[in-house]
């Protein structure tokens, strides 16, 4: 299951999407609200919530969560509530805590990613709405609770991993990965690598049973 980050939409992860489907693993790729099919809505973590929960009830097993950006702290929230449902978790984009000089990083990013990918048109009271979510929010306190398997990948040019660090010394057995050259939007920049991350993930995941086979 694929969550997109700020004012862009499911179809970031076309490419991700594509090569799942070629190994035969079932993916949805959802919209949040205030994007994509659901650009007509007001952004709100509630709202957010509740999209990843209806998807989630959606699929035969507990599914592997993908996250990018807003989307990866969503994801870990959603996963700090109800870890149970899912059979792990990879965060992207999202490894710092939004507070001061990152939350304002956060704003720059999500503005260069979306003019980018020609995205987001005039929907820039979203982000708005995402910084307004996102104030007080902590992913320590989400990534603590977690006892399922965590993936964290970030491009190396990501303004926002400034925690890495951080997640890893709340979460031993996290793993982090960096992809050289990569921004931000670590999985349109960097497709190939993302995805044989992903890939790797989700063969973990299937020798663990916890994943249904292709």
């Amino acid at each position: 299951m694929l969550v997109h980050g700020t004012r862009t939409s499911s179809a970031i992860w076309q490419h991700q999407v594509a090569a799942l489907t070629r190994v035969g693993h079932p993916t949805i790729a959802l919209d949040l609200p205030g994007h994509g099919t659901r650009s007509g809505e007001r952004f709100t973590w509630d709202g957010a919530m509740a999209a990843i929960d209806d998807a989630v009830a959606a699929c035969a097993r507990p599914p592997l969560l993908v996250g990018l950006s807003l989307g990866g702290y969503a994801s870990l929230a959603y996963a700090g509530q109800h870890q149970d449902k899912l059979a792990g978790v990879v965060l992207a984009g999202c490894s710092t805590e939004l507070r001061g000089k990152p939350l304002r990083a956060y704003r720059h990013a999500s503005h260069h990613v979306t003019r980018w990918l020609g995205l987001g048109g005039g929907t820039w009271h979203v982000v708005t709405d995402m910084l307004g979510a996102l104030t007080g929010y902590s992913p320590l306190a989400d990534l603590r609770r977690l006892r399922l398997p965590v993936w964290v990948v970030n491009g190396s040019r990501d303004p926002l991993r400034l925690d890495e660090r951080r997640y890893r010394g709340v979460l031993p057995g996290l793993r982090l990965h960096v992809v050289r050259g990569a921004g931000h939007d670590v999985n349109s920049h960097a497709p190939v690598a993302f995805n044989r991350l992903l890939l790797d993930a989700v063969q973990h995941l299937r020798r663990l049973d916890v994943l249904a086979p292709a």
